[in-house]
């Protein structure tokens, strides 16, 4: 085996061990790459390196990022999200698991705010899981949902993965937005129909809510709430998403045109504080901040693994895999889900990914369809224990009676689901491939 494929495995072998050693995720990133790049092909790196950090914190699709952040945080700060399970959940309360359909349905417009899984998933704790226990439902169950509900953001649009995987696959961001949709709903729809189930074959672990705490509450005043606190944010999402997809404006600025409405509905709601603004100001600044440093960091490790000939290792390592071009992609989809276990989204996006996509653009597959199947597995890696960033942020903010093994039995049933729905869009890609090619993208 030539020197350099040496130091390429050695590079990946590297990374894991700072890794696993505590290293934070950039640090880890920049050392293996200049490293092993630098014993590699020696000054050369330095070279070729400030083009491609200049290419990255130029780009302009990227800046919707934060704005996107700052949307969420926002609604989040401003109460507005808490404000929407109570008036679904009353609005739902005479079904069994009414509650749970609430969060799910939350989870979706959260995620079609923001795209920011740990406000989601801390948000819904802090205002749902003390409630819906109260209420009377199953630990498991109701920690279950709220998890899988907030990692709706994942998929759904205007997702943080979704932008970076455009970026990663040279695929404009409206078309994976609209790739994304119908797999986003049918997710959130497997969960609502795995709720309804609930009801039926196990209506003591989701009960509806009592008769005496919704008569509180006439059609006419409910009818009244879910205008005034259900219909601004969707018509807000649909407002930034509509100009999106429909190829109105560019996702950098139907994000700005999203912060600025978010701020407005703050204000008519009568939340828009100096406090408020300043805590989504810096939430944005600091969410934004340590994902452009893995971006950053990524450069000179992409780099390198590319230049020490990792790519031709895993060419061959792929062409070693039986069943062809299906069997390629069911082992990437194994490897992104086993690597979930361990690692974050955003790591996997820009290591392991890479690796794989020059084979299936020289096979010639839509890599619209490839980024929605890699966006739906990275969405179980927030589920997956030992290391599901969800499940932490739910036990973070979780009262001391929920015990994290309850947690993880909660959410395996999701984990299911997302299978599921990752295996219909597999054997349906006409679910990811339709409405971009419906729409023109």
């Amino acid at each position: 085996m030539p020197i350099n494929e040496i130091l390429a495995l050695c590079m990946i072998g590297g990374f894991f061990i700072l890794l696993l050693g505590g290293i934070p995720v950039a640090a880890c990133l920049g050392i293996t790459g200049l490293v092993f790049g630098y014993a590699g092909f020696g000054p050369f790196l330095f070279t070729l390196l400030p083009a491609r950090i200049f290419g990255v914190i130029t780009n302009y699709t990227l800046l919707a990022l934060p704005l996107f952040i700052f949307m969420g945080i926002m609604l989040e700060k401003s109460k507005i999200a808490e404000e929407l399970l109570d008036v679904i959940g009353l609005a739902m309360g005479g079904l069994r698991g009414g509650m749970a359909l609430a969060i799910i349905l939350v989870g979706v417009l959260m995620g079609a705010a923001s795209g920011v899984v740990g406000a989601t998933v801390v948000t819904m704790g802090l205002i749902a899981l003390g409630p819906i226990l109260r209420r009377g439902y199953d630990t498991g169950v109701a920690a279950g949902v709220i998890c899988a509900s907030g990692t709706l953001g994942q998929i759904i649009p205007p997702s943080l993965v979704l932008i970076l995987l455009a970026d990663i696959m040279g695929e404009s961001v409206g078309t994976l937005f609209a790739a994304a949709l119908f797999p986003g709903l049918l997710l959130a729809g497997l969960f609502v129909a795995y709720v309804l189930l609930l009801g039926v074959f196990k209506p003591e672990m989701v009960p509806a809510i009592e008769a005496e705490e919704r008569a509180q509450y006439s059609r006419a005043m409910l009818g009244q709430k879910v205008f005034q606190v259900v219909l601004p944010p969707i018509a807000l999402i649909v407002a930034v998403l509509g100009s999106i997809i429909g190829g109105i404006a560019a996702p950098t600025e139907a994000a700005s045109m999203g912060a600025l409405g978010s701020i407005l509905l703050a204000a008519f709601s009568r939340r828009l504080t100096l406090s408020v603004l300043t805590d989504a100001v810096r939430g944005a600044f600091v969410t934004s901040a340590m994902v452009f440093l893995i971006l950053v960091f990524a450069q000179p490790f992409g780099l390198a693994f590319r230049g020490l000939g990792g790519e031709k290792l895993v060419q061959d390592a792929f062409a070693l895999v039986p069943g062809g071009l299906n069997g390629q992609i069911f082992f990437l989809m194994l490897l992104l889900f086993v690597l979930g276990f361990f690692l974050e989204w955003i790591e996997i996006s820009y290591i392991a990914l890479p690796l794989f996509l020059p084979i299936f653009l020289n096979a010639g597959v839509d890599m619209s369809w490839i980024a929605i199947l890699v966006a739906v597995n990275l969405q179980t890696s927030f589920l997956t224990p030992p290391f599901g960033w969800a499940l932490f942020f739910l036990k973070g903010v979780a009262p001391d009676s929920v015990k994290t093994s309850q947690i993880y039995k909660g959410v395996l049933p999701f984990i299911g689901l997302q299978l599921v729905g990752l295996l219909m869009v597999f054997f349906f890609p006409g679910l990811a491939t339709w409405l971009p090619e419906a729409i023109g993208w």
